[in-house]
């Protein structure tokens, strides 16, 4: 018949150090439970929380619009090319340029004419990167990532400038805004002036140098 021996010390020691690693995952278990992975909480305004209330929504961002006690009015969706989505009720309504707050104003307005007082949320749940294009007679048209403070000048001498006959003086920017696509109008000369202040872009805006 033998005998076993138990070290006490020992065996504390090892079940202390089991406790304490199913505590940490059981804490990091649950501060990740009920949200899906990859998704952060939205916020009161119903951005994500990891995007500004000033984000200004652009092509190919994906979204979740609830509204309350309606679930043939809610729906997930992604901004088309286009920059719009389509809803119950509503039918197309432009959704790039807009903010999250902006477009659930809208959303909640155009729903008046058919749900009594509305209640609307509209959540980011994915955002596309924020980029800018430059197209026409420049050194190598494309697609640029959207630095902070990137103006007109900065995207054109990324696209490494100008060919040999290009119009400098009638460049085209297009904005997406929530009244439409906007044209704007950049003079490459007035820009280099001293005195000139600078154009900043905005996220899809598209260069175009004829």
């Amino acid at each position: 018949m033998k005998v076993i021996v138990m070290n006490t010390a020992r065996f504390t020691s090892g079940l202390l150090a089991v406790l304490v690693s199913a505590t940490s995952l059981y804490a990091q278990t649950a501060g990740t439970s009920g949200s899906s992975a990859g998704t952060r909480p939205a916020t009161a305004n119903g951005a994500r929380a990891d995007t500004p209330a000033d984000y200004r929504l652009v092509p190919g961002d994906k979204l979740r619009i609830l509204v309350y006690r309606d679930e043939t009015a809610s729906q997930d969706v992604q901004i088309r090319p286009d920059g719009k989505i389509t809803l119950p009720y509503i039918g197309d309504l432009t959704a790039a340029g807009q903010t999250s707050i902006e477009l659930r104003d809208g959303i909640t307005k155009s729903l008046g004419e058919y749900i009594s007082n509305p209640t609307v949320t509209v959540i980011v749940v994915e955002t596309q990167p924020q980029t800018v294009s430059v197209m026409g007679e420049v050194g190598t048209p494309g697609v640029l990532p959207l630095k902070h403070q990137m103006t007109v000048l900065d995207a054109l001498a990324a696209a490494g400038g100008f060919r040999d006959f290009a119009n400098t003086k009638d460049i085209m920017i297009k904005r997406n805004t929530k009244n439409g696509v906007q044209t704007l109008r950049f003079n490459y000369k007035d820009a280099i002036r001293s005195n000139a202040k600078p154009f900043y872009l905005q996220p899809g805006d598209i260069i175009i140098v004829p």
